[in-house]
């Protein structure tokens, strides 16, 4: 059975996995289509980061997934 620890830290990553999505989303998928100029846009980072920083986690990703695999 899991503790009490093991639950407060499979929730806080599942919380921070849900609001990671819900904000990437968000940043991706409505942000292009919200004027420029709007207040919604000083909250998010610009649109070359959406493409920059998952390429760079899949590539952490998979050197760490190599480094395992290799030992």
């Amino acid at each position: 059975m899991a503790t009490g620890v093991d639950q407060a830290a499979g929730m806080s990553l599942v919380v921070f996995s849900l609001l990671l999505f819900t904000y990437y989303s968000v940043w991706v998928i409505i942000l292009p289509f919200v004027a420029s100029d709007h207040v919604l846009h000083k909250y998010f980072l610009p649109r070359e980061y959406s493409v920059i920083l998952p390429g760079i986690a899949a590539v952490i990703l998979l050197l760490c997934i190599g480094i395992c695999v290799s030992v």
